[in-house]
């Protein structure tokens, strides 16, 4: 990639650059006010054939102006722009009687990518000039490319981008929180909050005897793991968002949570690997599984409660044990070979077991559902 050129004035910088293969293109910095005002975005037309843009969505414009006020996000990342009647003689800064590429007064240019921060740019331009107008913005702008060549483009940043994996998000996520107040009340004010808090427990429970090397931390590989660490984050949301679960410290919720399992443990050891009666490999039993998980977290709740309305301690796992033995081991369900599977045999995994047929999101609130009604009532003084 060869740099042809470089110039720059009070409002732009930019270099002209071709890569190998492509026509030239220009590379740079320009200030807010100069590109909303000749920003076209190309939305598909799909009966005449044009076009290529989605169209915006104005829920992300919304929630990126409101981070940008808040000063909580910049726009680090280059937007990708086509001046589709580029001719090779055009100054790229100064102005001229034949037009300029960024000049206020210059030729459309049309987004291939980046239309939801650019529009998100427009309204706060609109709204407050003095501010964003001098706002910078960083650039790739295609040089006399023709809408196909757009389209060819904006196919290949939209179908190669990969997504960062939910479990690293959450992790860096939580970091930043503890890093950064401001950062932690803007997540309060979305209701992302609980985000942090279950990743705190999820690390804490990694350390636990029973889920020690059961947690998959992002960047880690599978291994002998059950779970990701994203697939118990999400399970912890359901009893974050309880009265009392919800209200107390995050070492008490710990407690709570390493109490809850290894009573599980004690009454169905098989399912965690801790029975020579049974597979050493806990990976072939579904409870500590992202499906196992989610139910049996949905039991917790109901038994605290239970538990909190006997006068027992919630950090005891025998009061857990005694809770659950009934309902554990008087669980039972068809399994893939036409048999029944009771007790720990339920988990297991596969054609051997039964748990794998309540996976779906229904099939979940269908087993907890069952799970609770089997708990002694709730008794009231």
């Amino acid at each position: 990639m060869a740099t042809i050129s470089t110039k720059s004035t009070d409002e732009f910088s930019v270099s002209l650059r071709r890569p190998k293969g492509y026509s030239v293109q220009a590379v740079g910095v320009i200030q807010a006010a100069a590109l909303v005002d000749r920003y076209v975005i190309p939305h598909r037309d799909s009966r005449r054939k044009v076009g290529y843009q989605r169209p915006t969505s104005q829920p992300r414009v919304n929630k990126l102006i409101a981070d940008l006020r808040r000063g909580q996000v910049d726009l680090p990342t280059a937007v990708l722009l086509n001046q589709r009647d580029f001719e090779p003689q055009t100054h790229l800064v100064e102005r001229s009687d034949g037009g300029a590429l960024l000049t206020p007064s210059g030729s459309d240019l049309y987004v291939v990518d980046g239309q939801h921060r650019i529009e998100a740019l427009a309204k706060l331009v609109e709204e407050s000039p003095e501010v964003w107008s001098p706002y910078e913005v960083t650039f790739v702008c295609m040089l006399g490319a023709d809408e196909h060549e757009e389209m060819k483009q904006f196919y290949v940043v939209n179908s190669t981008a990969k997504s960062v994996r939910t479990d690293l998000a959450l992790d860096l996520l939580k970091q930043q929180a503890e890093n950064d107040p401001a950062f932690m009340e803007a997540l309060i004010q979305k209701g992302e909050d609980w985000k942090v808090e279950a990743q705190t427990i999820t690390d804490a429970l990694e350390k636990t005897r029973l889920w020690k090397g059961r947690i998959r931390l992002p960047s880690e590989s599978k291994g002998e793991t059950t779970i990701g660490s994203a697939g118990m984050v999400s399970s912890l949301k359901q009893v974050l968002d309880t009265p009392f679960f919800g209200a107390i410290s995050t070492d008490n919720r710990v407690k709570i949570l390493t109490a809850f399992w290894e009573g599980i443990a004690s009454v169905i050891p098989e399912a965690f690997g801790l029975s020579t009666g049974g597979p050493a490999d806990p990976a072939e039993y579904a409870i500590q599984k992202s499906t196992g998980v989610m139910i049996m977290h949905q039991l917790l709740i109901p038994t605290l409660e239970l538990l909190r309305s006997q006068g027992k301690s919630v950090v005891e796992s025998e009061n857990y044990a005694e809770a659950l033995r009934e309902t554990l081991l008087g669980l039972e369900g068809d399994t893939g070979e036409g048999g029944v599977a009771r007790g720990a045999d339920f988990w297991l995994s596969g054609v051997e077991g039964a748990a794998g047929s309540f996976s779906s999101n229904a099939g979940r609130r269908v087993l907890a559902a069952r799970l609770r009604s089997s708990l002694p009532d709730v008794e009231v003084e």
